[in-house]
């Protein structure tokens, strides 16, 4: 990842509330644009420095119109790459950098949401993620294959056995199909051993319950 500083982060940036899609520090998020609102969230952002989009949940039965009810913590990403379709749409990826906490809504002079944010509470989202002590990966394994199996969920194992600590849990963490609340659980985890510890939580619940079918690699 490269190296940023607390410092460097502008205090308002644009707000794309969208629920189901986690964003994590550290990770990849690519997003097929293609409302007019949010064509112009991300040319605008383009030509920004950091090129940083908020992405955030609403809570549930909140409004993403208007005066959208969005939880209090979300996840920045920079525009790591981007492309424009013959249609008009922009297929882009956010690079996961930092969480941050949401202070207030603007929505003045754009189409779209901007966001006052607070980073000081997700400093070390800035450097790597310790490695968990004493990780049973043979254990943790056995219960995702369970979780996948009841769901119907293909995967490659030899990338899922051979992925790093911080891969495995943050890409599960974002790709299984949970519902946005408990998507938000584990934006909001402490550490990397508590995102864990979740995701182990929520694989053992729902492992006696099908989800849609989905290729997770």
């Amino acid at each position: 990842m490269k190296n940023y500083s607390l410092e460097a982060f502008p205090n308002n940036i644009p707000i794309f509330p969208l629920p189901g899609a986690l964003l994590l520090p550290g990770s990849r998020l690519p997003l097929n644009i293609f409302e007019p609102r949010y064509l112009e969230m991300v040319e605008d952002s383009l030509k920004t420095e950091l090129r940083l989009i908020g992405m955030i949940q609403p809570q549930k039965n909140g409004k993403i119109e208007g005066d959208p009810s969005l939880h209090s913590i979300g996840c920045a990403g920079r525009i790591s790459s981007f492309s424009e379709t013959d249609d008009g749409r922009y297929l882009i990826t956010l690079a996961g950098i930092s969480r941050f906490e949401l202070q207030e809504i603007e929505n003045k002079g754009t189409s779209y949401i901007k966001g006052i944010v607070n980073w000081d509470k997700f400093e070390n989202d800035l450097v790597p993620p310790k490695p968990i002590a004493d990780f049973n990966r043979k254990e943790f394994l056995s219960s995702l294959r369970k979780y996948f199996e009841s769901a119907q969920i293909s995967s490659d194992w030899e990338i899922l056995e051979n992925a790093e600590e911080d891969v495995l849990i943050n890409s599960l963490s974002m790709l299984c199909p949970f519902d946005p609340d408990e998507k938000q659980v584990l934006l909001e985890a402490e550490t990397l051993f508590h995102r864990k510890n979740i995701l182990l939580t929520l694989l053992n619940l729902f492992s006696e319950k099908g989800q849609r079918n989905e290729y997770v690699q």
